[in-house]
């Protein structure tokens, strides 16, 4: 079994019960084990800023599938839950992101773990720093040391 984080996000459709359904989802789904969830972080939206706030969290799980597969499980779930593309940074239903996969580095046109912007979001580092405040984000420090830096960004704590 391999560790891994996933950011969760929702600005739709009632972003608190879709964040919360989605981790029930995770929780449910084959060869996953969710191990721990954040709180729930209220955010103000970035990049395209005509839209309402999301509702954010960070769950850490356990899974035996690929970091590629876990990521189509993911999508799936999104899916499921009617998420749609129509433009980048729009709002959505969820947004589900591995973070970390274990230690592992990986840059494809699919797949960038751990994920490239991670460490400037206070969306991701401040849930993240609340339930694993010393997992390594490799070059670029600690969640804890990382999520200070991000403090204010408009995320609060639910």
């Amino acid at each position: 079994m391999h560790q891994a984080f996933i950011a969760l996000g929702s600005n739709l459709q009632d972003p608190q019960a879709q964040v919360e359904r989605a981790l029930q989802t995770i929780a449910n789904t084959p060869r996953i084990k969710l191990i721990k969830a954040s709180s729930l972080f209220k955010t103000a939206p970035i990049g395209y800023d005509n839209q309402p706030d999301f509702i954010n969290a960070v769950a850490e799980i356990e899974t035996d599938l690929s970091p590629l597969a876990l990521l189509h499980t993911l999508l799936a779930i999104e899916a499921q839950h009617g998420r749609e593309r129509p433009f980048p940074n729009a709002p959505r239903v969820l947004d589900l992101d591995v973070l970390l996969y274990g230690n592992i580095e990986i840059n494809t046109a699919e797949l960038t773990l751990p994920h490239p912007r991670m460490h400037t979001r206070g969306f991701v580092m401040l849930p993240l720093a609340e339930i694993a405040p010393k997992i390594n984000i490799g070059k670029d420090g600690y969640a804890d040391e990382l999520a200070s830096k991000c403090d204010n960004q408009g995320v609060s704590k639910l």
